[in-house]
């Protein structure tokens, strides 16, 4: 970081510092905060001005206040501003403009972060990258990623979040891309957006910010995207396995690594699903935009990195095998999931814990209960967890299958980790996927 006192105290009208001090670290958690650091006082469950003093112990030397100015302390530099949320905001905006990366961003309802970790895979392999950490992809998120990028950064690769309106606006705007992708139309958040057309324009706010001759890159079979679409300024490439700009044919597929071609070029990426390859060709998409060889964007797209928690193989105590995608979930993304593991050749049984899907407003019973069509009998055994999930129970036990199927209440955790202990065998897979207020984390901890 190379930000002073005094640039930054300018930024906001306060002209009177003259301290050439340069901030070594810019963080909004006071346990966090190191020596030369800059405290921003964050409104949360407790206001951030309470832990000012705390971030001071710790080494801030400066701090923003929208507070009273006679509360403020006496042996720190104080930097007032209106709104620190807005005052931080502001601050990234400065800094990005400052280092002056290349911007990508991208966004979608699901398979953001594994898109994320591809593509700065692949821009890493020719440029100085930085990318959203963990899943800081909203407005408080995204400026600590920019505050926290390196001086040297070239390519900065960020991951949009978003659950209202409006949200994804503001991101775009701060960030001013020079590309971006959407992912895929899904049904998180739908219970805000209303319906899936809603969650389509409510994406589409990533182009609020994007650069005139930027490029926007999104799937060729989402229909509800093509109109609005039709009218941009900039360069829309789409993408998909089976039609679009770019396309992929997947050759080869095992629980460790996917082979496709990419006109007449072989690719890999170290994780399943087709889900994935369309993945892997929005991060090919924007290397290519950027100037990434093609030699290197085959390497950084074998080389990736999944983020802990997507797509993950963990091994069980006992040996079994287990596939570890619980931070989140919505109908399409456990859908996609659950008929990878069914294709998949596995040496013993197949096992799935499905946990509710949040935030799936009054249709949710319905979108549970279709994950029905997804499970037949090339699994074993489902676990089903949750108040949601009863309406899976339902469908699924008036199949007429070998299908054996149990469900616990949200109370009943400790019950559902005894079971899935004692029916796990050594030889067996298991996939686990709900959404994050779930916490699965605690089976898959348990199981291991």
């Amino acid at each position: 970081m190379n930000l002073t006192v005094k640039e930054i105290a300018a930024l906001f009208g306060q002209n009177e510092f003259q301290e050439e001090t340069l901030i070594s670290n810019i963080e909004f958690d006071s346990r966090k905060i190191t020596t030369g650091g800059l405290f921003v006082p964050l409104a949360g469950e407790r206001d951030g001005h309470d832990f000012v003093n705390l971030a001071k112990e710790n080494g801030a030397i400066a701090t923003f206040w929208s507070q009273e100015i006679n509360k403020a302390p006496k042996d720190m530099i104080v930097i007032l501003v209106a709104d620190v949320l807005a005052a931080f905001q502001t601050l990234a905006q400065y800094y990005l403009q400052k280092v002056k990366p290349k911007v990508a961003a991208i966004t979608g309802s699901n398979g953001k972060t594994t898109t994320k970790d591809m593509t700065a895979a692949v821009m890493a392999t020719q440029f100085k990258t930085y990318k959203t950490q963990g899943n800081y992809n909203n407005n408080i998120g995204m400026p600590y990623t920019i505050l926290h990028m390196p001086t040297d950064c070239e390519v900065l690769v960020l991951e949009m979040g978003m659950d209202h309106a409006g949200e994804l606006t503001e991101l775009s705007l701060l960030a001013q891309p020079d590309a971006g992708a959407i992912t895929i139309i899904g049904e998180a958040h739908i219970e805000n957006l209303g319906s899936r057309a809603g969650i389509a324009k409510a994406k589409m706010e990533i182009t609020a910010g994007l650069k005139r001759d930027g490029l926007l890159v999104v799937p060729a079979d989402e229909e509800l995207l093509t109109p609005l679409v039709s009218d941009l300024t900039q360069k829309v490439v789409t993408f998909g396995l089976s039609a679009g700009d770019l396309t992929a044919t997947i050759t080869k597929e095992d629980k460790t690594k996917t082979t496709f071609m990419v006109a007449d070029k072989e690719y890999s990426i170290p994780v399943i699903g087709g889900y994935n390859v369309k993945n892997a060709l929005i991060a090919y998409a924007l290397g290519e935009y950027f100037g990434v060889s093609q030699q290197n964007i085959k390497q950084g797209l074998a080389e990736f990195q999944l983020t802990k928690n997507r797509t993950e193989w963990l091994a069980a105590k006992n040996g079994a095998q287990i596939l570890s995608d619980v931070y989140n979930a919505n109908p399409t993304a456990m859908g996609l999931v659950l008929d990878t593991v069914a294709n998949l050749n596995t040496a013993g049984r197949k096992l799935a814990v499905l946990a509710d899907m949040l935030e799936l407003g009054p249709d949710s019973p319905t979108m549970h209960a279709r994950m029905a069509n997804h499970i037949d009998d090339r699994f074993n055994i489902i676990f089903l967890y949750g108040s949601e999930m009863k309406a899976l129970f339902n469908a699924l036990t008036k199949k007429d299958s070998q299908l054996m199927v149990y469900h616990f209440d949200k109370e009943n955790k400790a019950q559902l980790i005894k079971l899935v202990q004692a029916e796990l065998q050594p030889t067996d897979t298991i996939v686990l996927k709900g959404s994050n207020g779930m916490g699965l984390t605690e089976v898959v901890s348990a199981l291991m």
